[in-house]
């Protein structure tokens, strides 16, 4: 019976998703039903932010997945990942275990609520281009809240002036594509400059109770910058060792999701421009 059920969804798979342009290959749709179908699997004290994170590993890293197309479209690509799509496919998959909802089609709706401001339909100058935007429309949508606090580990501030995109068209496929997209992407930066927000110093993500106590399991680390026009520079999943506080992120370094051996703070210790670490909590 459970044989029969699976065939059927693998039939109904291409016409799920007909409010908005999908492109996915049939192994991405597979690898999502059996995700969400191993998920479905385990118990309700399941950390299921760190379960699909650990089922990526070893997924090759590969940059500029979402610029493969003329017009925008919805890019569900679970073959290749950077770290925005790979923290961003995590999310969605989660969002899935919350709602009950065990789909591709749950999959798809939820990819697009997160990578597009308002959760609209995709279009390039909708899609949250800046991690900064995305945490903030996020949780105007209940997805997270990035944790904000006075008092440490958060004894830094982070002053957001970002004009990478606007000033270096040529970069991005679509702007050069499309020049007409400049104003719009010039607006998005002008919302979220000269908001600040508090961080963790990466002199500070040492192995601490007081960091145990602020950052959890499947926390979000967004880490900040010293690069001229951009606000965070790398993000993935916080997760817990004995030695201390690990990354899981798809790394250029190592051309591939990783659970990082070495701890945060060594990690970074490595990294010049890197200069600490903002953290995001999901809610829903």
């Amino acid at each position: 019976m459970k044989k029969v059920c699976f065939i059927i969804a693998l039939i109904l798979l291409p016409c799920l998703c007909h409010a908005y342009d999908v492109q996915y290959e049939k192994s991405d749709s597979l690898r999502v039903i059996n995700l969400l179908t191993d998920a479905r699997r385990q118990n309700g004290n399941t950390n299921f932010i760190i379960f699909f994170a650990r089922k990526l590993l070893g997924i090759p890293y590969v940059a500029h997945t979402l610029e493969v197309n003329k017009t925008e479209k919805l890019v569900v690509n679970l073959r290749q990942l950077d770290c925005t799509t790979f923290v961003e496919n995590v999310v969605a998959l989660n969002l899935c275990v919350k709602q009950g909802k065990f789909t591709f089609k749950a999959f798809c709706d939820n990819l697009c609520k997160i990578r597009y401001r308002g959760g609209e339909m995709p279009h390039y100058t909708r899609r949250l281009h800046y991690f900064t935007e995305w945490i903030e429309d996020n949780t105007s949508k209940g997805i997270c809240a990035e944790i904000q606090s006075p008092d440490p580990p958060f004894s830094s501030v982070q002053d957001v002036n970002v004009y990478y995109m606007s000033s270096n068209p040529g970069k991005y496929k679509m702007l050069k594509e499309n020049p007409g997209y400049l104003p719009e992407i010039a607006k998005m930066e002008n919302l979220i400059n000269k908001k600040s927000y508090r961080y963790i110093p990466k002199g500070g993500i040492t192995n601490t109770a007081l960091l145990r106590k602020t950052v959890k399991d499947g926390d979000i680390i967004a880490l900040t910058t010293s690069l001229k026009g951009l606000d965070i520079q790398h993000i993935g999943f916080a997760v817990w060792h004995k030695d201390g506080l690990h990354l899981i992120n798809a790394s250029s370094l190592r051309h591939k999701v990783v659970e990082e051996t070495m701890t945060l703070y060594a990690y970074l210790q490595k990294q010049r421009t890197m200069t600490g670490a903002r953290i995001v909590r999901l809610t829903e």
